[in-house]
């Protein structure tokens, strides 16, 4: 009886392995791929794309191209998240990765707009459709893959393992953006920014044989064959969580705002800034890499936190630090120092976003029942992501603008964003402890 248990529980263990290292590895292109790009927005898109309006005009049409790609975010997360809740977690893993990793590529290939004009500026723009429609449903499947094979009771840690991995990709796209900055503004113009998108080719190729080897999570397939046997219809999954679950995906939404806009500042907008107020490109570059490692390591601590005193205590906790810190993270931007640059980055990845990606797996898998679970979280994520993240680099550029170069709108913006996820999260609460499945 001993050794048929063991044998039991060997695939088990191996599927989870596999499932942790699929989502691991997806996690990180995804967040290499936008974070890639946000990086060439701030320093080659641009000139290279948008070089016939004026310095700001282009600085804030290369953002908004940016943005562009969280706008296909939640049309992705629903539809790839209905499919993930259908027909498996595996089909719609293996199609998210897929999209991804073929859009970057293409756009490591497109011509530039001095060569292609009008045409190569609508083909930027559709490439980035096409990634965000990929990517909306990445790390939605990845945190519920997970949180789907561990114990309940370590959902914080392993899922904290998973949000531990964009500040990683973050960090490998401006370390490669860094590398080739440093060949110089004629080479990195020229040819050099190219590289580390095709680069994304080798990642998508790792991700992509790894999924293939994925089976469905045994809670899964557990609630897939509860539903078969219940008598009646089965609803569709868009449609019950559109009918019987859109509170939990408002609270969903808000909950995760302040992160999204932290996230999203730190690792775009704040290169521009820190460019724009006199910090050299690298420096800038240099600053947002050891900044964003920091969450890298700290993550799981905060995961590990969550196991011990709770989700939403956590993911409070960080919104409540990103409040204090909005002001203060913003001023050091503002200097030419590299120090106070680092300084600024790493208190963000360091205090805020350990609690709020190290809470925010536990806390979305468990808003949400297993049926309805990819779908639900990929629309409260994306619809965020498309307003919130998508848009924060773009806000806080116009509100600089605004403000004449000063900082304190755009300061205004983050901390009014963490201020509402504390709210959301309380109120939320309420609602996970009223699930039954």
């Amino acid at each position: 009886m001993n050794q048929l248990n063991t044998t039991d529980r060997d695939p088990l263990r191996l599927q989870r392995r596999r499932a942790i290292s699929a989502s691991l590895v997806g996690t990180a292109i995804e967040w290499y791929d936008y974070a890639l790009y946000g990086a060439a927005a701030s320093v080659v898109i641009g000139p290279l794309f948008f070089s016939s309006a004026g310095s700001s005009a282009a600085s804030i049409a290369a953002f908004a191209t940016f943005a562009v790609g969280f706008v296909a975010r939640p049309v992705g997360g629903a539809v790839i998240g209905h499919l993930g809740d259908r027909f498996g977690r595996r089909p719609a893993m293996l199609l998210s990765v897929i999209l991804m990793g073929i859009a970057t590529v293409c756009i490591g290939l497109l011509p530039t707009a001095q060569t292609w004009g009008a045409w190569s500026i609508g083909l930027l723009v559709f490439l980035r459709l096409v990634q965000g429609f990929g990517a909306g449903a990445e790390l939605t499947g990845a945190m519920t893959l997970v949180a789907e094979y561990v114990e309940p009771k370590k959902r914080g840690l392993y899922t904290s393992l998973i949000l531990s991995t964009p500040p990683l990709g973050i960090a490998l796209a401006t370390i490669c953006f860094f590398g080739v900055s440093l060949l110089g503004d004629e080479a990195l113009l020229g040819w050099a920014w190219r590289i580390p998108f095709l680069i994304s080719a080798l990642l998508f190729l790792v991700a992509l044989y790894i999924r293939n080897k994925l089976e469905e999570t045994p809670e899964y397939a557990q609630a897939m064959n509860q539903a078969r046997q219940r008598a009646g219809a089965q609803k569709l999954p868009l449609r019950e969580v559109f009918e019987s679950h859109w509170r939990r995906v408002v609270l969903g939404f808000f909950a995760i705002t302040g992160h999204n806009a932290t996230n999203y500042i730190l690792a775009v907008f704040s290169i521009s800034l820190m460019v724009g107020s006199g910090m050299a490109r690298s420096e800038a570059l240099l600053a947002v890499t050891l900044g964003s490692l920091v969450s890298v390591l700290l993550t799981p601590a905060g995961g590990w936190l969550v196991d011990k005193f709770g989700s939403a205590r956590i993911l409070a906790a960080g919104n409540i630090a990103g409040l204090l810190l909005a002001f203060p993270i913003f001023l050091m931007l503002s200097t030419d120092q590299f120090i106070y640059g680092f300084l600024a980055i790493a208190l963000g990845y360091g205090l805020v976003i350990p609690c709020t990606s190290g809470a925010q797996g536990a806390f979305l898998t468990e808003l949400f029942p297993v049926t309805v679970r990819f779908s639900g979280i990929a629309i409260a994520r994306e619809l965020n992501g498309a307003i919130v993240a998508g848009l924060s680099p773009l806000i806080a550029a116009t509100l600089l603008e605004l403000g004449n170069g000063s900082v304190s709108l755009p300061a205004s913006f983050l901390a009014l964003c963490c201020l509402s996820s504390a709210v959301a999260i309380y109120l939320g609460t309420q609602a996970k402890n009223s699930i039954r499945y």
